[in-house]
């Protein structure tokens, strides 16, 4: 839904960039420097939100996505919503603005996140790598696809990385945590030091988890070739 809200207003936006009459030419002229014409007519050809850059999103549309809309009221507005996967239900309410905002900002996470691991190995690269961590977990919950148990694990490595220590000079050995799992959750992914102390605090996490629910979780440890010994699938775009 996000997705055609964002190419309707950018369509609306370059029909006020060229008035009908002399009386809108002034506005008009405004609106045109403010968001540039080329710029909105990718825009409103858009095919994937993450492709649209946060600053993009929050200079010319943010502002005017609501947080819910009816079924009703969207097909009123918008017509299809273009998926034929899902069907919209007129008698629902759907939640537009936190999944409208959550690929945007997450695309920029993950470019932001494979730039910082590049950088020199410090404890403020991995404080940074983990916020990132820590904000595509709380994104993603937003659009309700989160888990309590996914956010107990999580809230457990926050409080394991924040509590204070004995020593003025140990910092923290873990530094961030999200949701993970292919897209159906069930795992959260932590980053930290590869030392001791973190494997011993993962472990803490475990069995704190296991004192409160009365489940154990699996701990998967390391890395692997991935695809370079697995293999890949290549998908080809067909045109329409």
């Amino acid at each position: 839904m996000g997705r055609k809200l964002i190419k309707c207003a950018a369509s609306d936006l370059i029909s006020q960039s060229f008035p009908s009459t002399p009386t809108q030419s002034c506005d008009a002229s405004e609106e045109y420097e403010k968001y540039g014409v080329d710029l909105l007519k990718s825009e409103a050809s858009l095919q994937y939100l993450c492709n649209l850059p946060p600053h993009r999103y929050e200079a010319a549309y943010a502002r005017d996505i609501p947080e819910f809309i009816t079924g009703d009221e969207f097909m009123e507005k918008y017509g299809d919503h273009n998926d034929a996967v899902t069907v919209i239900d007129p008698k629902r309410s759907y939640s537009v603005k936190a999944p409208t905002r959550h690929p945007i900002y997450e695309n920029f996470r993950v470019e932001a996140f494979k730039a910082l691991l590049t950088a020199a190995k410090t404890d403020e690269q991995l404080s940074a790598l983990g916020e990132l961590m820590y904000q595509c977990h709380y994104s993603y919950n937003a659009c309700g696809l989160g888990s309590d148990g996914t956010d107990r694990l999580v809230n457990l490595v926050q409080e394991i990385q924040h509590r204070k220590t004995t020593s003025q000079h140990e910092g923290p050995s873990l530094f961030g945590a999200k949701i993970t799992g292919g897209g159906s959750g069930g795992s959260v992914c932590v980053i930290g030091k590869n030392s001791l102390k973190s494997s011993e605090e993962i472990f803490e996490i475990q069995k704190r988890y296991k004192a409160a629910t009365g489940y154990l979780p699996i701990v998967f440890e390391g890395s692997s070739p991935g695809a370079g010994k697995f293999g890949y699938l290549k998908i080809r775009w067909r045109s329409a």
